[in-house]
């Protein structure tokens, strides 16, 4: 079952024993995928580590921590048409790949396939999952699952033109809801995106990791993109509703303050989404605001 077709990239800092059980998962996987690893300045001997017990994967070590940019660095090395992301602490499913490089394959306007998640030990649903499902949006007829405004890039297939031409991921977001700003430049470029509920990442949440950090960036982050993509009003409505809704904490504030203060380059990187695109951003919104899912906490 071997397929040539998608290259996997991880991204990761600090998180050796998890890195080493995923590429583990990942080295067991039929299809016998490609596989980038992204060492983003671990000081835990990580890239040793992958050297000596995965002697096959690429292994990038840009000598720095890129963040979310460490995906872009690694998909300059794609040579396949196909690229699937993956946390390190995550894994995929075997034939899962297979299958979204299937419909890929046989949907050409489509740029990404979003897998069902599940959370190990015990492998329940994600609770993002059943929004993914249900998503609001609405695509063409020929769309082969539910319709995204955005997807979640640890359990996604992109086809790596498409990927490549809307830009990565913007080097200033770094990490948290990073993926919002690709998926709507995605639209805007004509594709689409879509979820795929026979497919299956598995993800076992890492304990190394700052909630507190984790939440301030997500915060920031839906702020960046809301100014740089959304109409003025839209986005005035949106920030008042964060404003309204985040804990009220040194951590919120700091995430607001550091978002005012990017004014000028976000004005100077301002584009605004095309109508159709901005309808699809609306009617998620709304979607968004009612999900159990989607908290800011930490």
């Amino acid at each position: 079952m071997t397929d040539p077709r998608t290259t996997v990239v991880v991204i990761t800092h600090n998180r050796r024993p998890e890195l080493l059980r995923t590429l583990d998962r990942l080295a067991e996987l039929p299809e016998r995928p490609t596989l980038i690893v992204v060492d983003n300045a671990s000081t835990d001997g990580t890239a040793d580590a992958v050297t000596r017990h995965h002697p096959r994967v690429r292994l990038l070590c840009p000598g720095r921590n890129l963040g979310a940019v460490g995906r872009n660095l690694a998909v300059r090395a794609v040579r396949t048409p196909y690229v699937a992301f993956c946390d390190d602490d995550s894994w995929w499913a075997p034939g899962s790949l297979s299958g979204a490089a299937d419909l890929l394959d046989r949907y050409p306007g489509l740029a990404t396939v979003t897998a069902r998640i599940l959370v190990e030990p015990g492998g329940v649903e994600d609770p993002i999952t059943e929004e993914l499902r249900d998503s609001p949006v609405r695509g063409p007829e020929w769309l082969p699952g539910p319709a995204l405004g955005s997807f979640l890039a640890a359990a996604t297939v992109l086809r790596t033109d498409a990927f490549r031409t809307a830009g990565g991921f913007h080097p200033r977001l770094w990490l948290g809801g990073e993926e919002e700003l690709l998926a709507a430049d995605l639209a805007a470029n004509g594709w689409w995106l879509t979820y795929a509920d026979h497919l299956t990442i598995h993800h076992q949440p890492s304990l190394v990791r700052d909630p507190t950090v984790r939440r301030a960036h997500g915060i920031r982050n839906t702020l960046w993109f809301t100014w740089l993509r959304r109409p003025a009003g839209p986005a005035l409505r949106r920030t008042v509703y964060l404003a309204r809704t985040v804990p009220r904490d040194t951590v919120s504030l700091r995430a607001f303050v550091e978002a005012a203060a990017a004014l000028p380059w976000v004005l100077r990187e301002r584009r605004v989404l095309p109508a159709e695109v901005e309808a699809r951003m609306r009617v998620l919104e709304e979607a968004q605001q009612r999900s159990s899912a989607r908290r800011y906490l930490g």
